[in-house]
């Protein structure tokens, strides 16, 4: 109303020339409709460096649940959906055409018409969640298939409050996060929408249909009749654009070019700036603590450096919101000076040494997009996996972010249900070894860290070392207390702790107790010089995959 007056009361000839001025404005590459928040921090590495600290919240809490759940969960059919629907001969392609038909009639746009979250209650899965142990929350904001999953200012008609659910997302995670007292991430991966959905402009090279295009290209004149009239394709597609090179090659977006530097086509400036706009205003309506972004470094990085404005942003506000820097960027690929501007996050993967600066991982128990197949086989990790990989990732100073598969219509099954609920069993009485600890001396001993696996590319060397067994220790500690927690039961009646050994450099002084944390049971132990070896009690406890023995040290 303010501006209409205003326009008004200059005349025609100035009204006209605020407009134009005003339009040409919001049509210029360099335009950022959301503004950047000033303050301590600036938009390059230098500054974001020096400045930055990881804050304790997320230092101490080691565990969070991550919903990665958006339209592409609703086929049940796995990762990747928009992408590989769209790759003809793949599994994901011929799932479609058995489903929903060709992909030059029934495309991405229309799988998202499909999904309507039904049965989605966001307040008893975060509940769920955090009974298990969580201490924040995670949720999916877009994917690289573009869809905005909250009322988003710069992604107006396609969005989760516009098409799909016709629900805000976001709004509701964040809602529910809120009342469990959990603090709220969301993750970013819209950036590589415009690689990702290069296949949609390709047509099937054989069979009935070859040569007729997929639903790619499609604009917004095209929509008449359908469903979509009046939305533009291309806002979600973006696909007025070259194709990369060697596009035509199914896995070169995930093999080679999701490093934009190589052969990816080059984004455009205002491509760039609405993903900036999007993602400022994402953290402008939702306040989220941390954001996390599915990038190799940062989105569009190495082209551009951009990106570390919602970085700088990102804090700036969290320091005037909160009076101290309270936000994380989770961002992955940083070399060790990159470390120190945002958290280092591991996909699929971890480190073998301890770090000196907190990191984390994010794995999923299944495949990220829900996949009813995994559940048919029974295939997913078991919480004893997912327990040990928690174990070894805090022993190293890491968190980890664990994906829980959701159905299209809002729901996990019952085989996720068990494995969050044992999670939260063991939780609730080893929680101690994990909370608020740092690493010790050394992370641990035995075979399994011999054999671990070194990371390829953002992480990706999960489960590729030894299995864990009894002989394998990880090691967490507080002031005078060291946690030991062994990854089995021994046949033997009792456990011995080479590095624990009378004499070691790395316990010197004298040991005053030994638990077994889950029990709270006091067990008999010995100094020897081949270790501490410790009784064991005649019951063998619940969940002793991972047991964890509670010393009690004078210093």
């Amino acid at each position: 109303m303010r501006r209409r007056s205003l326009i008004k009361g200059m005349g025609l000839t100035a009204s006209t020339l605020f407009l134009s001025r005003y339009v040409k404005a919001l049509e210029s590459p360099d335009h950022y409709g959301a503004s950047v928040h000033p303050g301590t921090f600036l938009p390059n590495w230098e500054s974001l460096q020096k400045n930055y600290h990881t804050p304790d919240w997320f230092s101490k809490a080691k565990f969070g649940i991550w919903a990665h759940w958006g339209p592409q969960c609703q086929p049940g059919s796995g990762d990747w959906y928009a992408r590989r629907m769209y790759e003809e001969g793949s599994k994901t392609y011929q799932f479609h055409l058995k489903k929903y038909g060709h992909p030059s009639v029934f495309g991405f746009k229309d799988v998202i018409h499909e999904w309507k979250a039904e049965k989605w209650d966001p307040q008893s899965l975060v509940a769920l969640y955090k009974n298990a142990g969580a201490q924040y929350f995670v949720a999916l904001a877009n994917h690289h298939d573009n869809l905005d999953l909250y009322r988003s200012k710069y992604q107006p008609n396609w969005n989760s409050t516009r098409v799909g659910p016709k629900k805000d997302v976001i709004g509701g995670w964040s809602k529910a996060a809120k009342e469990q007292g959990l603090p709220f991430g969301v993750s970013v991966h819209a950036s590589h929408a415009w690689t990702f959905y290069e296949v949609a402009q390709r047509s099937d090279q054989t069979g009935s249909l070859a040569g007729v295009p997929y639903d790619g290209k499609l604009q917004k004149k095209d929509g008449a009749g359908k469903w979509w009239n009046g939305l533009d394709p291309q806002e979600l597609y973006e696909q007025k654009h070259p194709l990369s090179e060697n596009s035509g090659v199914n896995g070169i977006l995930e093999n080679k070019q999701w490093r934009w530097q190589n052969g990816a086509a080059k984004p455009t400036q205002r491509y760039i700036n609405n993903f900036i706009d999007r993602t400022i205003d994402l953290i402008d309506s939702y306040n989220p603590d941390l954001v996390y972004f599915d990038d190799a470094v940062l989105p569009f990085w190495p082209l551009s450096d951009e990106c570390l404005k919602i970085t700088a942003h990102l804090y700036n506000k969290s320091i005037k919101d909160y009076g101290s820097l309270k936000a994380v960027m989770n961002a992955k690929g940083l070399d060790l000076n990159q470390r120190k501007a945002m958290v280092w996050d591991i996909e699929r993967g971890k480190t073998n040494a301890i770090e000196p600066l907190p990191w984390q991982t994010d794995t999923c128990i299944g495949s990220w997009h829900y996949d009813q197949s995994i559940y048919e086989r029974k295939a997913y990790k078991p919480a004893k996996t997912i327990i040990q990989m928690l174990v070894d990732i805090v022993s190293k100073n890491g968190n980890l972010l664990l994906n829980i598969p959701v159905r299209g219509d809002g729901t996990i099954d019952d085989q996720e249900q068990q494995i969050v609920q044992e999670i939260g069993r063991w939780m609730k009485v080893n929680g101690e070894s994990i909370y608020d600890t740092v690493p010790w001396k050394i992370f641990g001993e035995g075979p399994a860290q011999e054999t671990e696996a070194q990371l390829v590319r953002e992480g990706f060397n999960e489960g590729k070392g030894r299995a864990f067994g009894p002989a394998d220790i990880r090691f967490t500690c507080k002031p005078n207390i060291l946690f030991a927690t062994v990854f089995g039961w021994p046949e033997t009646d009792s456990i011995v702790i080479k590095s624990l050994a009378n004499g070691s450099a790395n316990l010197q002084g004298p040991i005053q107790r030994v638990e077994l944390l889950s029990t709270k049971q006091v067990l008999e132990f010995e100094r020897r010089p081949e270790g501490l070896r410790i009784t064991l009690p005649k019951d063998k406890p619940l969940d002793s995959y991972a047991s964890v023995f509670k010393i009690l040290t004078s210093a």
